[in-house]
């Protein structure tokens, strides 16, 4: 995860479970976080673009989720530890 802004974040994602553009993203406690914006890199290792509600106060090793776009509407993740 990086932070080149206070309100940008760049995460990796898991590429089996790729999220959508312009989907919502939550934190481990359900709580708004941004949304994502741009999704790029390679198929075995993408990254997301999240653009942030606020300030970005998430840590390295901080998991992040994006609404599922499935008939299940659950949380999937999107971001897993460096």
């Amino acid at each position: 995860m990086s932070t080149p802004g206070s309100r940008t974040l760049i995460i990796q994602c898991e590429a089996a479970q790729l999220p959508g553009l312009y989907i919502d993203v939550t934190d481990r406690k359900m709580q708004p976080v941004g949304t994502i914006v741009d999704i790029f890199g390679n198929i075995k290792k993408p990254y997301a673009t999240v653009i942030c509600r606020g300030r970005c106060d998430i840590r390295q090793n901080d998991r992040l989720y994006a609404k599922a776009v499935t008939e299940s509407k659950g949380y999937r993740p999107v971001h897993g530890k460096r």
